[in-house]
């Protein structure tokens, strides 16, 4: 039987992470990692296709598009080896668990970022702790 995001949502807590749910995040993760290559890969033939084909009057729009595509580049490259690293967990049983405290990161979290490694209480935390050595 696959698993959809409302099985998962409403599967019992000691169904937390079992096989099923495991299967389903890593093929999530593995999409998600093609997906992002061959995005990057289009955006690569994009920028390199546009340094060649531009004029003088359009030179100023265009370096301000390669800019910003360099921007998305860069975020999006950091985010394959968070994938990778994720799939590593998945591998070694400890994908979705708090890297920090050790308790269930949540599927709730994982469905929409599924290379977290804090449950949302810690990130929580961390973020309060930044804040106040900030202030």
């Amino acid at each position: 039987m696959k698993l959809t995001e409302s099985k998962i949502k409403r599967a019992a807590a000691s169904k937390y992470m079992n096989a099923d749910q495991l299967e389903f995040f890593k093929e999530r993760l593995i999409n998600q990692k093609n997906e992002l290559k061959s995005h990057l890969e289009n955006v690569r033939n994009e920028l390199s296709k546009q340094s060649r084909e531009c004029d003088e009057l359009d030179r100023a729009q265009i370096e301000e598009e390669i800019h910003l595509r360099l921007r998305i580049l860069d975020r999006e490259s950091k985010l394959l080896p968070k994938i990778d690293e994720a799939l590593k967990r998945i591998e070694d049983g400890s994908y979705g668990y708090c890297i920090n405290t050790g308790e269930p990161i949540g599927v709730e979290r994982l469905l929409v970022r599924p290379t977290a490694l804090f449950s949302a209480e810690e990130k929580n935390r961390q973020e309060k702790i930044e804040k106040a050595y900030k202030d």
